[in-house]
């Protein structure tokens, strides 16, 4: 995150997935005071800051971003790394960390949470894969393909309900009244 810190004291950030929404300061580098407001709902992102004396709200979908990522952060002077997760968009200026802390276990919770909550898919920093501490993390097999030898092997018609047949042993009931319950 070029232009981006963490909110909260120091580098410690936790944002509850489940209280949505909520609305935090983050840093920005190219924001007048170097501060940026945002609200985080389950639909929407507001980023409000001010640049250059004019202030400004961006108002977009949660689907515009790319989705949730999960990044390992160095540690500053022999401090200990940092797990992030972090709502990724395309523009850096637009991309904002959710959670900080330095589990793995607690990383991957909140990972998965927030993913879930916003509807987004789970994204990783790295491109093929991925450590942190036990924790081993690979990239998704591709999906199977719908034209392959294997679907020969299970016909999707089988999942259709089937049209009702009338024969000689379907009971038909000629000149009875028909009974309509009424209040």
């Amino acid at each position: 995150m070029r232009s981006g810190g963490y909110a909260g004291s120091g580098r410690a950030l936790r944002l509850d997935p489940f209280a949505l929404p909520v609305r935090f300061s983050t840093s920005d580098a190219t924001a007048d005071g170097r501060v940026r407001e945002i609200e985080l709902h389950h639909e929407r992102v507001v980023l409000r800051r001010s640049l250059h004396g004019m202030r400004m709200a961006l108002n977009m979908p949660v689907a515009a971003y790319d989705g949730v990522s999960l990044q390992l952060l160095p540690g500053e002077n022999g401090a200990q790394e940092m797990l992030a997760v972090v709502l990724k968009h395309d523009d850096p200026a637009l991309t904002f960390p959710l959670f900080l802390t330095p589990h793995p276990d607690e990383a991957l919770a909140e990972w998965r949470a927030w993913s879930h909550v916003l509807g987004v898919p789970l994204l990783l920093a790295e491109k093929d894969s991925a450590s942190f501490g036990d924790l081993q993390i690979e990239r998704p097999r591709p999906r199977r393909r719908r034209r392959s030898t294997l679907k020969a092997r299970r016909p999707s018609i089988l999942l259709r309900r089937a049209r009702g047949r009338i024969t000689r042993a379907t009971p038909v009931h000629r000149n009875e009244r028909e009974i309509i319950a009424r209040n």
